[in-house]
């Protein structure tokens, strides 16, 4: 069988959930021996400057990329709103990759043409023009929920209205796009169920996130000392970039007052000044860190605070991987399957995270127990190659008329 998959970024280094969920299922089909090959945006906001292809991406029979510039463009973000038209999707929509994909489908056959999230919808039509493949999109999340949810937690209000506006474009642009795929992979089943409502009558096949353990099996030497909590994660995503302000500005202040001896420590990608230069009592302001690996098993609590988002975080499935002990929201939670207080805890106002860090360190050298059980959780429902399995079963089906399993 073989795949072309089709990116909005090009997934690596593997330290978002975006790449680390790309990795995990195109190794894991390549293993299970698909051909699998990338045509990937290389963006200005995400741009790869390695002229070799990492080793970390050898199961790839072929790669290809192709340089976009999509910084936000306050003249386009104008002239989008007077044409009515989505912005979110029109900085992705851009003829170079059109050309490139249109060049590749006419120099070889493929089966399968896997879209990795909603921003690669414009290509369908080139996909059909140029080849018989399978359009298969695999949507990472609901993508215009996100943004609904972001808009609730502005106070500026002209720029509450703007996101509002281009949310409602992207939700009509979203729902449009459902019925033109193949098959689609959403990514929980309560996704599936919101595109059903959306409209969504087609073909679908919820395909968890299904991760790569790059960091190999935990180690629980964390757990031999009071813990500290951390968080990590791409800080140009919005509703991570929300999510710790407001753990920072209202959490952390009653944190520290009830355990003024617990510590903060805080990484990720692309980080904004005014969290680089914060000078708060023991938080530790690392950036990004040289190993996501190193840094998650130093610290026993893994703090995942999110107010807004959708489909599941990678970040919350990583952690839970070293055998961390995941606090989160109810939000953050969505999709995963993990059982509150054995495998994480659940925490949605700033007194319900005092009292788990408070639950957490009462329990001593037992708080392990929880780790432990996080890492049994994710080998039994988020292993990648069974994960892998199921959709070339799946795929194998569409390509010769079966219907889908569900």
């Amino acid at each position: 069988m073989k795949l072309l998959v089709l990116t909005k970024k090009f997934p690596f280094p593997l330290k978002d959930g975006e790449s680390l969920a790309i990795h995990g299922l195109t190794k894991s089909l390549s293993e299970l021996g698909c051909q699998v090959s990338l045509l990937a945006m290389n963006t200005t906001k995400h741009f790869y400057a390695g002229t070799d292809r990492p080793a970390e991406m050898a199961h790839y029979r072929e790669v290809r990329t192709v340089a976009i510039d999509n910084l936000i463009s306050p003249i386009d973000a104008v002239a989008n709103l007077v044409r009515g038209t989505s912005y979110h999707i029109s900085r992705f929509h851009q003829e170079a990759y059109h050309r490139a994909l249109e060049e590749w489908l006419r120099q070889e056959t493929f089966d399968i043409v896997q879209l990795e999230t909603l921003y690669l919808a414009p290509y369908i039509r080139t996909i059909r023009l140029n080849s018989n493949a399978q359009v298969v999109m695999r949507s990472h999340n609901v993508e215009h929920e996100i943004w609904e949810r972001c808009c609730e937690n502005i106070s500026f209000a002209p720029k509450r209205w703007y996101l509002r506006h281009i949310t409602r474009q992207l939700r009509e642009y979203e729902r449009s796009q459902l019925n033109q795929y193949d098959l689609l992979l959403p990514i929980t089943h309560r996704d599936r169920k919101n595109f059903e409502r959306l409209g969504g009558r087609g073909r679908m096949h919820v395909l968890p996130i299904g991760l790569e353990t790059p960091c190999g099996p935990p180690t629980y030497e964390s757990f031999d000392a009071p813990p500290d909590l951390h968080f990590i994660g791409s800080l140009d995503w919005l509703p991570n970039l929300d999510g710790l302000q407001w753990f920072l500005n209202d959490v952390w202040p009653e944190i520290h007052r009830r355990f003024p001896a617990i510590r903060f420590h805080v990484a990720g990608r692309n980080m904004p000044h005014s969290i680089r230069q914060l000078r708060l009592r023991n938080v530790v302001i690392h950036g990004e860190v040289e190993s996501s690996c190193a840094f998650v098993a130093a610290y026993s609590i893994s703090i995942v605070p999110l107010l807004s988002g959708g489909g599941m975080r990678a970040k919350i499935l990583e952690a839970m991987s070293l055998g961390r002990v995941v606090v989160t929201t109810t939000l953050g939670l969505e999709g995963i399957r993990a059982e509150n207080r054995r495998d994480l805890f659940i925490a949605d106002t700033v007194e319900q995270f005092v009292q788990v860090i408070e639950e957490c360190l009462r329990m001593g050298p037992r708080l392990e127990d929880v780790g432990r059980n996080a890492y049994a959780t994710f080998l039994r429902h988020y292993d990648r190659r069974a994960l892998a399995r199921q959709l070339v079963d799946t795929y194998q089906g569409i390509l010769h008329g079966s219907p889908v399993a569900q």
